[in-house]
């Protein structure tokens, strides 16, 4: 089996971009995993624990409602170009396959749609914030 180098440099890259410590890649039979580890500044001291930065959001996420999630790694964009007019917000009714956001990822923008019609009671995620795949986006109710 061949390595493929650049794709693993392609996903330690996106370690960083997206502010991951993990990151798995699959196609076919070919499995690559690639993290980061966590370096104490100070030699004998304890470990550092790691506080995602979506924690509020993980935190949001325990009400009722439906959820739109991410289908993909990387950042979330409430508008179609900074500063325009945002595609969705609290108390707007959505109708199913509405656009809320869009999620970029590899220089590409995926729009995300609606899974159902309702109306926004939450915006789960700020403006250029990096999203994991399957995170709740938006919840409705």
């Amino acid at each position: 089996m061949k390595i493929d180098k650049k794709l693993i440099k392609e996903l330690v890259n996106n370690l960083d971009e997206f502010n991951l410590t993990e990151l798995e890649y699959q196609d076919g039979n070919i499995k690559i995993k690639v993290s980061k580890g966590i370096r104490s500044s100070i030699e004998g001291s304890k470990p550092s624990t790691v506080i995602p930065s979506n924690k509020a959001v993980l935190t949001n996420n325990e009400e009722e409602g439906i959820r739109i999630k991410s289908p993909i790694i990387g950042t979330a964009y409430l508008a179609s170009e900074p500063g325009g007019k945002k595609f969705v917000e609290v108390g707007d009714k959505v109708k199913k396959g509405q656009t809320i956001m869009i999620v970029e990822a590899m220089k590409t923008m995926n729009h995300v749609a609606s899974t159902n019609d309702g109306v926004v009671k939450k915006v789960l995620v700020n403006d250029g914030q990096p999203v994991e795949f399957g995170q709740t986006l938006v919840l409705l109710k």
